[in-house]
């Protein structure tokens, strides 16, 4: 049977770790987590819960989540991030799995909740993440941030029943701040990767996502709350590009 080693990365999350540690119990063979200096009770918890422990210091999503897989002891890595937990549906799904462990890497849905609601519809849901993988099969990339474990093109996939549960929003102000935090970071990849956009992208790229979330992935089943999730999403995109048209900007103007 093969073995599993759960990597997380980790910057003051003592509201959650403990619950995705807990999740993790007799499903992976050892835990990793690899921090970034938290400077609250983080590093505690992962220590009660007798998880190899790292500081690292944090230069990207991407390259954090690479130098975690590289201190596992096994080539099976089950990533999640601290704020998610397995459910037990998925923990069930896992487990049976683990007795072949025949592909090379699972899908998991993922379950996201915004403010005390789980949101099952737009982009947030099923919203499929490859989160059990062999590490040999590929690497995390291609970005610094929304980085996903990218597969060689000769492995073998599959997708688990169950869910990660996410619980990463618990407020309007606390999302839009991971908006704006995030899209300044993927505006500079894109930058770093000499992406251009014109003039009015950002504001096609907002109008178009909100049409696409709210109405033909049904985002507006989920309500008030529903509603908020597409704009905000919309949101997001227009900032990227915007802070990209920006960066684009100031660079021919120190050309010129």
């Amino acid at each position: 049977m093969p073995k599993i080693s759960a990597v997380i990365i980790t910057l003051n999350e003592e509201k959650y770790i403990e619950r995705c540690l807990r999740s993790l119990a007799g499903v992976a063979d050892e835990i990793i987590v690899v921090d970034s200096f938290s400077t609250d009770s983080t590093e505690k918890i992962c220590k009660d819960f007798n998880v190899k422990f790292h500081r690292h210091t944090f230069t990207g999503f991407r390259d954090q989540k690479n130098y975690a897989a590289s201190l596992a002891l096994n080539n099976y890595i089950l990533s999640l991030d601290a704020d998610e937990a397995l459910s037990d549906e998925l923990q069930k799904s896992i487990l049976e799995e683990k007795d072949k462990m025949k592909l090379d890497g699972y899908y998991f849905n993922r379950l996201n909740n915004f403010c005390g609601q789980w949101i099952r519809h737009s982009a947030w849901y099923p919203d499929r993440q490859l989160r059990l993988f062999n590490r040999e099969k590929g690497m995390w990339g291609p970005l610094n941030v929304h980085e996903t474990f990218r597969m060689l093109p000769v492995s073998t996939t599959g997708r688990l029943k169950g869910d990660i549960l996410h619980l990463a929003h618990g407020s309007v102000a606390e999302l839009a701040g991971k908006i704006n935090y995030y899209s300044g970071i993927a505006a500079e990849e894109y930058f770093k990767a000499g992406k251009r956009v014109p003039l009015f992208a950002p504001v096609l790229h907002l109008v178009w996502r909100f049409i696409v979330n709210y109405f033909f992935h049904l985002g507006f089943l989920d309500g008030r709350n529903g509603l908020i999730v597409c704009y905000l999403g919309a949101w997001s995109s227009y900032l990227k590009y915007s802070k990209l048209r920006k960066l684009n900007r100031e660079t021919i103007k120190k050309k010129g």
